[in-house]
């Protein structure tokens, strides 16, 4: 991946990538994650439906075959849960907002899902379609462990063995995505049902 990738993949940049826990903060709180092994487990299950229509969608985007329009609306039905929709616009928005302040990308609408966000700065960027599927995905993991060692003092050490073991998994389905012939559309019952309980508790640290 090109250092202009490597910049806006990090989880440092200014996206605000760092206040959403990718569903793990209401894992935590249903006692579903508890340590390092049950957070390579919620990984593992997060990168095979929410990482892989990410990665389909950043992919699609970054092609620009679709109008980005449809691909949004796309994203938009793929997310059966109110406050996960909202959170992937507040995210795409703050993205959008970071490569444009940052990095002088021009990007015509404010207003996309996070996944679409990815594939449109990637392709602004320079980036393959692989390189924005590749960034959706390892982010569709990365955000949620490092959500759980704030929330658990779990050992960061074996929180992020549990990144690396699925090290493998990110970059087949990223090399995979561009040639999907359909995108994605894989479901997490669970992630939708914490995000909604979620949404409506008054005491968390992460805002989805």
């Amino acid at each position: 991946m090109k250092a202009l990738g490597l910049l806006v993949a990090d989880g440092r940049f200014p996206a605000g990538g760092h206040a959403h826990s990718g569903g793990v903060e209401p894992a935590v709180a249903d006692g579903r994650v508890t340590d390092e092994e049950t957070l390579g487990a919620f990984l593992a299950g997060r990168l095979a439906t929410a990482g892989r229509v990410a990665a389909g969608l950043a992919a699609a985007a970054c092609a620009g075959g679709s109008p980005v329009a449809l691909l949004d609306r796309e994203a938009s039905a793929r997310m059966a849960s109110p406050a996960v929709r909202q959170a992937s616009r507040t995210q795409g928005r703050q993205l959008l907002r970071a490569a444009r302040s940052v990095l002088g990308i021009a990007v015509e609408s404010d207003e996309l899902h996070h996944a679409v966000a990815i594939g449109v700065v990637s392709q602004a960027a320079g980036l393959t379609p692989v390189e924005a599927a590749r960034w959706a995905a390892y982010e569709s993991i990365t955000g949620p462990a490092a959500a759980a060692v704030r929330l658990l003092g779990l050992d960061p050490f074996r929180a992020w063995q549990a990144v690396a073991d699925l090290a493998a998994e990110v970059d087949a389905l990223a090399e995979a995505a561009p040639r999907w012939p359909t995108l994605p559309a894989c479901s997490a019952p669970l992630l939708d049902i914490g995000a909604e309980r979620h949404a409506v508790q008054e005491v968390r640290l992460f805002a989805s």
